[in-house]
């Protein structure tokens, strides 16, 4: 995956419990804060986790 920048809308290979599966980056560094855009729910995520789990929305 190329580099993760705040603002950048990530999709998860595996849909979130509600439903969604578009997250919205809020921070990046070592960790990655992501949250839900149709829940709402904050996340942080391991970046070498975070990299298996998302792919970049197109």
């Amino acid at each position: 995956m190329a580099d993760i920048r705040p603002g950048d809308k990530l999709v998860s290979k595996k849909n979130h419990p509600c439903g969604g599966n578009v997250w919205t980056v809020l921070r990046s560094g070592a960790d990655v804060k992501v949250t839900c855009d149709k829940c709402g729910r904050l996340v942080e995520l391991q970046r070498s986790k975070a990299e298996k789990f998302f792919r970049t929305a197109e």
